[in-house]
């Protein structure tokens, strides 16, 4: 395998690509009318038009229903950067979580759930679930 990177399909692709350039960084690396392929080091994304040709008849619709993990340094500053200051729409306030995260949830375009998402340390419970490499 050479790579592998979603590809979500949206109702509006350039103001979606301009979301995910303005809120997390990424660059342009291929950009049409219909489809947009973006990248922040390692990470991919790409989107397209759901009603674009290239797709089968029956499955042309924006990718809602899909939750997106953006892990971060900084939870915190995130959250003060994209809600306070932005004013991004929120789906789930910031919050720390007993299975090893603080994070918030960001509704992106075409209803995509964007899970801004520091890890912290486990409570005990969980903390015997995660597997060591």
């Amino acid at each position: 395998m050479i790579s592998s990177y979603p590809v979500l399909m949206s109702s509006d692709v350039l103001g979606s690509a301009d979301y995910y350039r303005t809120a997390f960084g990424y660059e342009t690396t291929f950009e049409s009318d219909w489809y947009v392929s973006l990248r922040r080091g390692l990470w991919e994304l790409a989107l397209l038009d759901h009603a674009h040709a290239t797709i089968p008849a029956g499955f042309g619709r924006p990718a809602g229903g899909v939750l997106i993990n953006v892990e971060v340094d900084d939870v915190d500053s995130e959250y003060e950067r994209l809600i306070v200051r932005e004013g991004l729409p929120m789906a789930q306030d910031i919050r720390s979580e007993d299975f090893g995260q603080r994070h918030f949830i960001l509704i992106g375009p075409d209803q995509v759930l964007i899970d801004v998402i520091q890890p912290i340390e486990p409570s005990g419970e969980f903390s015997a679930q995660y597997v060591q490499s």
